[in-house]
């Protein structure tokens, strides 16, 4: 049961680990005032496998600003901590890290050392882990710092939503990425000119060429996925492929159908009958 803190005194401030629980099965959840937050996880394709609830940003706004930081270290430990309810093994686990959070080069330093003490409790090793660097403006003598530190405890590092904010060619050549996530809304767009596979792939190559896979999120229509493969990306995330689903859903793991998804699962014609 939770209370309304006294006004008068002020509420002594929980640890992360205080503020997340185990259900009867395992599953962990975080607490933070009236909200709860689960795990959820969206599958990621690679081409040759292609095998009363609130939104997050009405959840992220009511977050209070002393309070960020505490909610978004909450949230990447229920990530790391309910992998293990995923049932899949052998899975790449990609999490968040924005670097206007907590721009503070000594304690970001300590928060990553911290999780990477304690990732064998998880039942993790660092190479299963893929840091996705978000497209806020941010110190890049302190964003590099950290990469470095993340990439020292073989942390793989990727650049989130390529082609919106900071997410720039610049932050490319400052971290050096591993993967590139190539932003979903900016994607839909770009698939709307009738020339798209055509501009994508020297796109893509170039991406490749500066040692990077790519990644393409958002993929919601059959037209997404046309361009995304005929661009030669490496890996693909989008509503059309698989929903995002709570920690302890029985993931599919059978390869999905490249041409249903397509749109040519059916090779018959129909013809019209003359009358």
């Amino acid at each position: 049961m939770i209370g309304r803190p006294d006004r008068q005194r002020p509420e002594r401030r929980r640890g992360v680990a205080e503020a997340i629980f185990e259900d009867e099965i395992g599953l962990q959840f975080g607490v933070y005032g009236e909200f709860r937050l689960w795990s959820a996880y969206q599958p990621i394709f690679a081409p040759r496998r292609v095998a009363t609830p609130v939104a997050p940003q009405v959840f992220f706004d009511s977050v209070a600003a002393k309070d960020r930081l505490f909610v978004e270290t909450m949230c990447r430990m229920l990530h790391l901590g309910n992998y293990r309810n995923i049932g899949v093994d052998g899975l790449t686990l990609f999490f968040n890290y924005n670097p206007m959070i907590n721009d503070h080069l000594g304690r970001a330093l300590a928060e990553i050392r911290l999780m990477a003490r304690h990732l064998g409790d998880f039942g993790l090793e660092p190479a299963m882990l893929v840091c996705e660097i978000t497209e806020q403006a941010a110190d890049e003598h302190v964003l590099a710092r950290l990469v470095r530190e993340m990439r020292r405890g073989g942390v793989r590092i990727a650049i989130d939503d390529f082609g919106t904010g900071h997410s720039t060619d610049a932050r490319i050549g400052l971290l050096s990425p591993d993967i590139v996530k190539i932003d979903g809304g900016w994607f839909a767009e770009f698939c709307r000119h009738a020339a798209a596979e055509r501009f994508f792939r020297p796109l893509v190559s170039t991406l490749h060429d500066r040692g990077a896979k790519v990644l393409v999120e958002g993929i919601e229509h059959a037209t997404h996925l046309r361009v995304a493969l005929d661009g030669g990306v490496d890996l693909l995330q989008g509503y059309h492929l698989a929903r995002p689903a709570l920690a302890g859903t029985i993931f599919n793991e059978e390869p999905l159908a490249i041409d249903a998804l397509l749109g040519m699962d059916n090779k018959v014609v129909p013809l019209h009958q003359r009358r």
